[in-house]
């Protein structure tokens, strides 16, 4: 069981993939942006960050490279339904785990957290 913080804007996203990872086992907090995000972070150790490269107030690539920084030892998973914000975040190979595009299924979105947190 793995603790994983989900970043992600829209809601119906955000409670399908809350209700999958716990149904998997997984400990979740799912938040509305980064800015929310960042504010988990300062207050709890994640396994796992699962976020959303477009969203308001700080975006994916922002709250990634603050996250990346201030907890080296946590994997990042990012999601996107736009090809060229994939590209950005491959920038930041180093950093995050990998990127999975929208629309996705539950089953590969779970293969993609596993693969992450096994790594």
């Amino acid at each position: 069981m793995a603790k994983i913080l989900i970043a992600e804007d829209e809601q119906s996203v955000r409670e399908l993939l809350t209700l999958a990872l716990r149904r998997k086992g997984h400990e979740v907090l799912a938040v509305a942006d980064g800015s929310e995000a960042l504010g988990a972070l300062s207050k709890n150790r994640y396994d796992l960050l699962l976020t959303d490269i477009v969203m308001p107030i700080v975006d994916g690539i922002a709250l990634s490279l603050k996250a990346a920084r201030d907890n080296p030892d946590m994997r990042i998973l990012m999601m996107t339904g736009y090809s060229a914000e994939r590209q950005r975040a491959y920038n930041l190979e180093e950093l995050i785990h990998d990127v999975v595009l929208k629309p996705f299924t539950m089953d590969e979105i779970g293969k993609a957290v596993e693969s992450a947190l096994a790594a």
